[in-house]
């Protein structure tokens, strides 16, 4: 929710000279009249949506949204119906991370709605499920949950972009069947999300579980701690920024360009392995229905790879390995269906099993 800006030097020196013109008019005399700003566009509304992973305290926020605003994402407003928690950093705390919630209870008693309509978000991340794995409420029943849940936000916004992750892992000391069942449902997540997505609103899968420690990444198995809050702040980052990109602007405002939301998908493949490395591909398409002038992709590589080298890209990679690569200079520019490839070398410890690796993609609209 949007909070109401303090009385600033500005505004007091306003008010001085609104009485001191009302002392002049009756002597005959008046001050000329003050140009007025445009208002300025309303920011993006972000809601933080989950249990007490998202929102006791769920100091991932904070993470993330002091890097949103250090990468230049001003223009940003966290909402939700609870307030925040600590943490011990200033952001914005907004969210709607109820602790002990489970998913399918929400859909079933039909909670999101009031709480969208108070809050009117564009993006939605969503890390939920946590407490209905634990309750082992199959994969069916949760995933129906989450489709109830994305039709209520399209109904509150017909572009809502949807983050959703692939939970962390989870092993509390009471719940020894815990692990294997968040591997199991995250496993359905990414195909559930692509018969979810739709052009106009599109569903993204962020992988938080790959190179996530229950042991030193939370501090009861569950909740993370300080560690575990920079690795969720991490992985939310690409795709969120990407998801800010490909906001809109206000209808009818100044400079809105109209036209369809620019998508995108990523897909990957290993092409050849070896003894502690591996070489892959990524392919990235324009789902769009215009053309756009250039890409990033998002490469999360499971089971500790890094990657070491990149071609027909430019990469950078962050410090729990996430890679993040855009287009060279020569494969940009995609017409509507239109796919670029860039490939890889990455490096693997000497336990790791198959290559894999979570892909997601942002096309950059036109102009941006």
């Amino acid at each position: 929710m949007r909070r109401t800006p303090h009385s600033s030097p500005h505004l007091r020196v306003m008010s001085v000279l609104g009485l001191l013109a009302a002392l002049l008019l009756p002597l005959g005399m008046s001050l000329a009249p003050r140009a007025t700003a445009a208002p300025a566009a309303d920011p993006v509304r972000v809601m933080p949506l989950g249990d007490s992973i998202t929102g006791s305290p769920g100091c991932w926020r904070a993470v993330l949204w002091n890097r949103l605003v250090d990468s230049g994402y001003t223009d940003v407003d966290f909402v939700g119906t609870l307030p925040p928690q600590g943490c011990g950093q200033a952001h914005d705390g907004d969210n709607e991370g109820h602790g002990g919630e489970l998913v399918t209870n929400v859909a079933d008693q039909n909670l999101l709605p009031g709480r969208l309509s108070s809050t009117r978000p564009d993006i939605v991340v969503m890390h939920f499920g946590t407490n209905d794995v634990w309750s082992s409420i199959s994969p069916d029943r949760i995933l129906a949950a989450y489709t109830t849940l994305v039709a209520q936000m399209r109904a509150s916004n017909p572009d809502m972009r949807i983050l959703v992750a692939q939970l962390i892992p989870m092993n509390p000391s009471s719940c020894a069947a815990c692990a294997q069942r968040v591997v199991d449902f995250n496993a359905r997540i990414p195909g559930w999300a692509r018969a979810t997505g739709t052009d106009r609103s599109p569903v993204t899968v962020v992988d938080q579980w790959t190179g996530f420690s229950t042991a030193t990444d939370t501090y009861d198995g569950v909740h993370p701690d300080a560690s575990g809050d920079d690795k969720i702040a991490a992985r939310w980052f690409p795709p969120l920024a990407a998801a800010l990109d490909a906001v809109p602007p206000d209808p009818g405002g100044p400079g809105d360009p109209g036209g369809d939301p620019v998508t995108c998908t990523a897909r990957f493949r290993a092409v050849s392995t070896w003894q502690g490395g591996y070489q892959g591909e990524v392919t990235v398409t324009n789902t769009s229905a215009s053309a756009v002038p250039g890409w990033t992709a998002t490469v999360v590589p499971a089971n500790g790879a890094r990657l070491t080298q990149v071609w027909n890209g430019a990469l950078t990679t962050a410090a729990d390995g996430t890679a993040t690569v855009t287009n060279a200079a020569w494969n940009g520019a995609l017409a509507p269906g239109v796919s670029a490839t860039f490939g890889f070398v990455a490096s693997v410890p000497a336990t790791a099993g198959t290559p894999a690796a979570a892909v997601t993609c942002a096309g950059r609209a036109p102009g941006g």
